[in-house]
This record gives structure tokens, C-alpha cells and sequence, in this order.
């Protein structure tokens, strides 16, 4: 059995939200956010300061976002549900005084 994490979208609602952000941004920022996202297979809670446990959770299309990744001025919102071996991708944003509403 792996110890790998699939990492998806709760839905194709939210995958296509997170698709459409990506349209808009240059070949080295998309190489940045795919190397880290797809690292959360292996590790979805990662050391360092670009992870962070969200205290509350912030509520997005009804889902709790308990976790954030850092990469450069973006953020990626996510939940991991240990037991299904899942990390669940719920938004990305660039960091804003709105990030977190």
C-alpha cells in the first residue's frame, strides 16, 4: 500500500475555478504552484513556514479549508482527509487582504 495522497478537487465545480485562475498566470509561476501541489502527494502537511494550519477553518463553496500553502504571492486553500489518503484541493488565490473571506 502506498503512503501517497491523491491530490484532487472535491468537485468539478471547484477543479474548474482552480483551472481557470491558472489561465492567467506566467510558465514559471504554474511550474512553481504544480511542483508544490503535486508534493503535497507525499507529504501534505509540509515543514517550513509556506504551510500553515488555518485557525478557524475558512469556509469556501461549502468546505472547510483547514490548511494553506504559501508559493510566492499565491495561496492554496486545502483540507486532507487522512483516512481516504486524500488531499482536497478547495481554492488558490493571490494573497490579499480578501484571501481568507
Amino acid at each position: 500500500m502506498s503512503d501517497r495522497y491523491e491530490v484532487g478537487f472535491p468537485g468539478s465545480s471547484v477543479e474548474d475555478r482552480f483551472k481557470k485562475y491558472l489561465e492567467g498566470q506566467d510558465a514559471k509561476t504554474l511550474t512553481q504552484i504544480r511542483a508544490k501541489v503535486d508534493a503535497l502527494a507525499d507529504n501534505p502537511r509540509p515543514p517550513g513556514k509556506s504551510f500553515r494550519v488555518l485557525h478557524p477553518p475558512v469556509a469556501i463553496y461549502g468546505y472547510a479549508a483547514q490548511y494553506r500553502l504559501r508559493i510566492g504571492e499565491h495561496r492554496v486553500l486545502y483540507d486532507v482527509d487522512d483516512r481516504g489518503k486524500r488531499v482536497v484541493l478547495l481554492a488558490i488565490r493571490r494573497r490579499s487582504e480578501k484571501t481568507y473571506n
